[in-house]
């Protein structure tokens, strides 16, 4: 974490200072905002977060709830989430007080005497180190909270208004507000409606969405017929595995996914309450839990449960739906209006609990929309780039539902008709790159070239997530992971990884860094505002072949060098060295001829290129961004 370049901090340093509209945000919700996000789930709650770093833009987030989530359904946290906790500021906090999960345990029928379960399989949870983060498990309250405090520290100085609920919208496509929305206190001390105008919407407002409903659109799919009783719980057991990720399939009493909870007492139970005859009626959800209890005793014999108190508790029908969009344009239109209105997570793709999916999409979904409404309202990007949202996101959802069918269908499968009695296990470690969050793929667009420079940094497919690496920031000498600098600040990444030369010496690295910095059709010259500085839209990065010990920083060109803040201080640990042992150039195949790679501000690889393509660096960023007004 880099500050003082703003001036002298000794309080926390994750608290930015107040910008824009952070300076004197309205305590009362206003008549007219930029963006009204409806709903503050996850989904919602990383919208604020990310659009709280975009000062200028008045962005309010309302709930119909009177206060923060206590209790929240959620609770899986996939390692892609924790990478972006990490660019949120607060992975680190939120590892240390979750349940870490390192295998997962498989139990079924023993051979011997099948009313008995025995435990057949324990995998590792990422033995292919899919990702440097772990798999964790954390109350969805407490990720809300710390994405909330998040948004509360960044410039913007995002907080909810809570006891509002939309009861109307209307894209009028009139004025400069062409949203209207209309809203209900719901805290009780207040009465009455009052109508807010607004330039976009975003529907962050869960499986029974209204912001959905106002647009047109309707969750299409089907149900499974098939219902779990879910309930966390403090209780007494001998089953020893009681503290570990665990599917038990049973001979005949059905199946459990068991998932320990965070505080070291908790645990979650998902019990199979089996098939739902079509014409129940949703009869299934008033089963007790008294007899969730029982069929888990039954499940897991000859092990038992006592259970002491039920934290939370509910009965659910496994349904796979989808909306045909994600916002307010129809197929037929898109291209010739703006879209205004977006739904997010449940409000769009809705599926069974037990992939531990819905938060961790649903989060990816909020933060892709967030930085391109920052981008629009700022005046960085033209508004074609709002139509991206629901391109990018719907396939990612659609691919979720497809995995989830198959993998709650296993769930639910009885342990006797399995010709392999290892198969949820075996999809379970086959599958692993996608639950954990690092299959999503976009495809081409204005923010994703093609595939035609691939070869030259072969370990950063485009249109997937930045996959960190090590290497030594030469200023200090640490080895750390260059993608953990990349925080959710809304700038462009470009890392530029040198060829053979040292720094100091004729290359193309060399040529490249007096290019990016001092020529007119750079991207630092026609993207960047007047006024501001160099790296504000943009963070370079260079990446040396050498070790530490042979990169002289006098040496390496000030392109990696910028000066920022009011006191127009050179930021020194924008420059890396390779490790002898653990050479990025190797690790992520990397041309030792040099590559320019570009990532999003939302992890994901924009472009490839040579050195050389500086042509074509400043012609792909004039298609995603707006010149700067000078």
């Amino acid at each position: 974490m880099q500050f003082h370049h703003h001036g002298y901090v000794s309080t926390d340093p994750r608290v930015q200072p107040a910008a824009g509209i952070g300076l004197d945000r309205p305590a009362d919700l206003p008549d007219e905002v930029d963006v009204l996000i409806v709903g503050s789930g996850p989904a919602g709650m990383i919208t604020a977060a990310q659009l709280a770093q975009f000062p200028d833009v008045n962005v309010r987030i309302i709930e119909r709830r009177p206060g923060r989530l206590a209790i929240g359904q959620a609770d899986g946290i996939q390692a892609r989430s924790v990478e972006t906790f990490q660019a949120f500021g607060f992975a680190d906090h939120i590892i240390a007080e979750a349940y870490r999960i390192s295998e997962m345990a498989f139990w079924g029928p023993d051979p011997e005497n099948p009313s008995r379960i025995i435990r057949t399989s324990s995998p590792e949870d990422d033995p292919a180190g899919i990702s440097e983060f772990p798999h964790l498990i954390v109350n969805q309250a407490r990720v809300l909270d710390y994405f909330a405090q998040a948004a509360a520290f960044a410039p913007g100085r995002v907080t909810p208004d809570y006891g509002y609920e939309l009861t109307g919208l209307t894209v009028t496509g009139e004025g400069e507000y062409p949203v209207e929305v209309t809203v209900a206190h719901t805290d009780g001390e207040r009465s009455g409606e009052r109508t807010i105008r607004a330039k976009y919407v975003v529907g962050a407002d869960g499986a029974r969405s209204e912001v959905r409903a106002a647009i047109g659109c309707t969750l299409a799919g089907q149900s499974a017929n098939h219902a779990w009783g879910v309930m966390d719980v403090l209780a007494n057991t001998d089953f020893p595995d009681i503290r570990t990720k665990c599917a038990i399939q049973s001979s005949a009493g059905g199946n459990i996914l068991l998932i320990p909870r965070e505080g070291g007492y908790l645990f979650r139970m998902y019990v199979d309450l089996g098939e739902v005859p079509e014409d129940d009626d949703h009869k299934v959800r008033s089963t007790p839990m008294a007899e969730v209890i029982r069929r888990a005793n039954e499940i897991i014999a000859p092990y038992t449960l006592d259970v002491k108190n039920i934290a939370w508790s509910s009965i659910y029908e496994v349904g796979h739906r989808i909306t045909d969009r994600f916002d307010d344009v129809l197929a037929e239109d898109r291209g010739t209006r703006t879209p205004r209105v977006f739904i997010t997570g449940d409000a769009c793709h809705t599926h069974s609990a037990k992939a531990g999916q819905g938060m961790n999409v649903s989060m990816q979904d909020g933060w892709n929309i967030g930085w391109k409404l920052g981008h629009v309202l700022d005046g960085r990007a033209d508004e074609a780039l709002l139509d991206t949202y629901s391109l990018e996101r719907q396939v990612v959802a659609q691919n979720l539902i497809d995995f989830d069918k198959e993998w709650s269908t296993l769930m639910a499968k009885p342990a006797s008709e399995f010709e392999n009695p290892q198969a949820v296990a075996d999809f379970y470690t086959q599958t692993m790159e996608f639950p954990a969050g690092f299959m999503t793929e976009y495809e081409p667009s204005m923010i994703v070239a093609d595939s035609a420079q691939q070869e030259l940094a072969t370990g950063f497919p485009l249109g997937k997530r930045f996959k960190s690496a090590r290497a030594t920031k030469v200023a200090d000498t640490n080895d750390v992971h260059i993608g953990h600098f990349h925080t959710a600040d809304g700038r462009w990444r470009i890392y530029a990884f040198a060829d053979a030369a040292a720094p100091g010496e004729a290359s193309a690295m060399t040529d490249w860094a007096e290019w990016i910095a001092n020529d007119p059709e750079s991207p630092i010259a026609v993207h960047t505002p007047a006024g501001a500085d160099t790296s504000s839209l943009f963070d370079i990065r260079a990446i040396y072949q050498q070790q530490h010990d042979d990169v002289w920083l006098n040496r390496v060109p000030d392109a990696f060098k910028p000066i920022v803040g009011p006191f127009e201080l050179v930021n020194l640990e924008n420059v890396y060295a390779a490790l002898p042992n653990d050479d990025i150039f190797d690790i992520r195949g990397i041309s030792r001829d040099g590559a320019v790679v570009v990532v999003r501000p939302d992890h994901y690889v924009a472009h490839i290129l040579p050195l050389g393509a500086t042509a074509e660096l400043a012609a792909f960023f004039r298609g995603a961004l707006r010149p700067a007004s000078r």
